[in-house]
């Protein structure tokens, strides 16, 4: 087992689409998830993709605590997930806005619109396929993380650029980004 290092935002690996993993099931697949596992455990973070740690492949893992769903019907505590080949498909149009950070974007954090309901499917390292559809915070965890598969970081997906910055500076007088006031726009 090994704690792997973490590509930082601007790393080649970050910017490109993972490949397709061939068969979820060959040995150096489940060596790759068991050190993502411990790797994520040690930064410490809720999920981390495999271009994260510089293996530019479809895998996934991530876990959904109890304390951060937000009781919608479909979000509930989720044991550690991994999840290979994912496809998400949006369940409806409805979007959220929340905060979100990263472990390859250190020390920031921003308000990132996602889509409240999603369904998404792949399989495990077995070859089980995974079919759930989900909502809430479980929702915002696997898009952000299937993001990464597709070479895009949260800072990209931010519409409101005063709603991006260092954890410490943006903790002060923080609000739930979707309760605040909207301003005028200038054109």
């Amino acid at each position: 087992m090994a704690i792997l290092k973490i590509a930082r935002m601007g790393h080649p690996v970050l910017r490109s689409r993972a490949q397709e993993v061939p068969d979820p099931t060959v040995p150096d697949i489940k060596y790759l998830v068991r050190d993502m596992i411990e790797t994520m455990d040690d930064a410490p973070g809720t999920g981390l993709a495999a271009p994260q740690v510089h293996i530019p492949l479809r895998v996934v893992v991530f876990r959904v605590g109890g304390h951060r769903t937000t009781g919608a019907p479909d979000d509930q505590a989720e044991p550690l997930t991994v999840l290979i080949n994912p496809i998400l498909e949006p369940q409806g149009e409805e979007m959220a806005l929340d905060w979100e950070g990263c472990l390859s974007v250190p020390g920031m954090m921003g308000a990132v619109p996602r889509f409240t309901r999603l369904r998404y499917r792949g399989f495990t390292p077995d070859g089980e396929v995974i079919d759930r559809t989900v909502s809430g915070f479980h929702a915002r965890v696997v898009q952000h993380e299937c993001d990464h598969l597709d070479g895009i970081l949260y800072p990209q997906r931010i519409k409101d650029m005063r709603l991006f910055g260092f954890v410490e500076e943006m903790k002060k007088g923080m609000e739930r980004p979707h309760e605040r006031k909207p301003e005028p726009e200038i054109d």
